[in-house]
């Protein structure tokens, strides 16, 4: 496939491709070029990393242990990373079933940021059974070929050759 832009006569007509995924391209319309591996690897990398920023919390929260900053402080920072994860973990998920505006994720970039662990987790999680949004990215591009085919249809043919009707 070419990468010259095309002009808007040809993707008037070219065939719809598949969207890229993250960590897999387009591995995951045929599941194809160790695709198994991809999710596989991502999933155990995912895991890996959210036990990495567990153990990095850990030692934050043991360090405003030893600054003796009070117990207030204490479950508020407990309290605020739990409830960050936990949005951040329900807005991931969310994600891979439908898009987002992209206002909204930008507004959602700290929240993300702060609740890290969940979002780790949303994809070790989709991972075990599909490429992180996988199934919207496929539902699109399976109405983007039938589009495609309902106007390829509507086009087949010799329009010099068809009958005329009769007049008169």
């Amino acid at each position: 496939m070419s990468d010259k832009p095309q002009t808007p006569k040809q993707s008037a007509v070219a065939e719809p491709r598949p969207e890229e995924i993250r960590f897999f391209g387009t591995t995951w319309v045929q599941h194809d070029g160790r695709y198994a591996l991809r999710r596989s690897a991502l999933a155990a990398g995912c895991l890996l990393a959210a036990a990495a920023g567990a153990f990095v919390l850990r030692f934050a929260y043991e360090g405003l242990a030893i600054a003796e900053v009070g117990t207030f402080l204490n479950a508020t920072v407990v309290i605020m990373f739990a409830i960050c994860t936990a949005i951040a973990f329900a807005k991931t998920w969310e994600g891979f079933n439908r898009r987002r505006a992209v206002a909204e994720d930008a507004s959602l970039r700290g929240l993300k940021t702060i609740g890290f662990l969940g979002t780790l987790l949303a994809y070790f999680l989709r991972c075990l059974t599909e490429a992180p949004g996988e199934k919207l990215r496929r539902r699109e591009y399976e109405e983007a070929l039938a589009r495609y085919g309902r106007r390829r249809a509507a086009r087949t043919g010799n329009p010099a050759a068809r009958k005329r009707p009769k007049r008169g």
